[in-house]
């Protein structure tokens, strides 16, 4: 059995934290990352007016320990991550060396979180779609971040499958944007997004070809923006995610906060200013071909304890695959 498994480790960012004054907010056509010096010498990053900072201790020991004592997964794809050197420290310093083999290509993001992948089984070709366009518009990259293509071997050097690993548009609208147009223009590019994945991996993929397609989708598996990209080749990818077990039952909400979730397939919960009720969506997935439909077993997520998350704002999912 070979375990698959995919993780937001929400801003696993190499940054020191310090004291630090931010002398003026950015104008409206601001965005990435500035860059300012203090007379000490420190710098000091900043997005969006906000001071950039590493990534809470106890957060980081949280989710290590998800990562080791929990999921255990033998090929792990995770997203928020700033570069790779903080993942290969990630896993020397607080995973035991767990994963020998570490990828990471810098995409497109801004805030530069990008997506990787940890695996204990060799790797084969390592393919970036990070310049990857749409039709629609031609003269800007589609991925927020990238999706990250990496064939998976066996220890004779095998391929066992191809797993892809992405991690589509937010639904986040800067507030100095107008807020109903910014909303649709996310959703388009995440449309864009959907379509792209699929132009992708039908070129990439064989009929009848066995691979795997993970990350933070941003929207739940029946969103129409998804759509498109639950097709790959003429096949119709499954959702291995459908009807997962729980580590633990899901923590109850608060009096006058509704039911909870009512299903296991969820992975990220949005608690929305005013009256309305927390959300529980399935942001995180695992879809498979049709060759490896009857091949996995043991869907699963690892719910967390407390609403805000366990070191992370999503709960890891996993599967296993009888190869």
């Amino acid at each position: 059995m070979i375990r698959v498994g995919t993780f937001n480790l929400n801003n696993l960012f190499s940054r020191y934290n310090f004291q630090a004054g931010i002398n003026a907010l950015p104008g409206e056509e601001a965005g990435g990352i500035s860059l300012t010096f203090e007379s000490s010498a420190i710098r000091v990053r900043t997005f969006m007016g906000r001071l950039v900072k590493a990534k809470e201790q106890q957060d980081t020991v949280e989710i290590a320990r998800r990562i080791v004592e929990v999921m255990n997964a033998d090929v792990l794809a995770v997203q928020e991550v700033e570069h790779i050197e903080i993942l290969k420290e990630f896993n020397r310093e607080y995973l035991g060396n767990l994963y020998p083999h570490i990828v990471l290509v810098e995409g497109n993001d801004q805030r530069l979180i990008d997506v990787g992948l940890m695996s204990k089984l060799p790797l084969g070709p390592i393919v970036s779609h990070q310049t990857a366009v749409h039709p629609e518009e031609p003269e800007q990259r589609v991925f927020s971040r990238d999706l990250l293509q990496v064939e998976i071997l066996d220890h004779h050097r095998r391929k066992l499958f191809t797993l892809y690993n992405t991690h589509l548009k937010s639904h986040y609208v800067p507030y100095w944007q107008d807020q109903v147009q910014g909303a649709i223009d996310a959703n388009n590019r995440r449309r864009r997004q959907a379509q792209a994945i699929s132009t992708i991996i039908s070129r990439m993929e064989r009929p009848g070809g066995r691979f795997v397609l993970t990350g933070d989708m941003n929207d739940p598996p029946d969103s129409p923006y998804l759509l498109p990209m639950l097709t790959a080749d003429n096949q119709q990818l499954i959702n291995a995610l459908q009807n997962p077990a729980e580590t633990r039952p899901a923590k109850a909400e608060t009096s006058g906060q509704g039911p909870g979730p009512q299903t296991t397939a969820w992975t990220h919960r949005f608690n929305p200013p005013g009256p309305a009720l927390p959300e529980y969506q399935l942001y995180d997935q695992i879809w498979l071909s049709p060759a490896l439909a009857e091949r996995f077993t043991n869907p699963t997520i690892d719910r967390r304890t407390r609403h805000g998350g366990d070191g992370s704002d999503h709960d890891p999912a996993w599967i296993d695959l009888d190869l």
